[in-house]
């Protein structure tokens, strides 16, 4: 099978990032998280450094979440019916998801901080 032309696998790459944004509530939840931070990063006039800290986790929980939602769909493809294995399979990438949100708040309180409260 032929490979297809860059702008083509470019646009098949955004419209999986657009299905995420229209379907997926957790994935709206970590966006708006993200448009947050945009703002704060400007608001708060933020170093380049810190900047890029912020943008690196933000943009690491939106991937882990689709990289999560990717795998609970082919789960569900595998095996429709309820088992504990594809279950057990779940939660450890919904983990994956939750060890990178945890890790980004504590980037942001480290990050912020010295510009709210200094």
């Amino acid at each position: 099978m032929r490979k297809p032309p860059v702008h083509i696998s470019f646009l098949n790459a955004f419209r999986g990032v657009f299905v995420m944004i229209k379907t997926e509530r957790n994935f709206q939840i970590e966006l708006m998280a993200f448009f947050i931070n945009l703002f704060l990063i400007f608001y708060l006039q933020l170093s380049g450094t810190d900047a890029a800290l912020i943008l690196i986790v933000s943009f690491a929980v939106l991937s882990a979440e689709i990289f999560n939602t990717a795998i609970e769909r082919i789960c569900d493809i595998i095996q429709p019916d309820f088992d504990k294995r594809i279950g057990f399979i779940k939660d450890i990438a919904a983990g994956a998801v939750v060890l990178m949100a945890i890790v980004s708040v504590i980037v942001g309180i480290l990050v912020y901080w010295k510009y709210i409260f200094i």
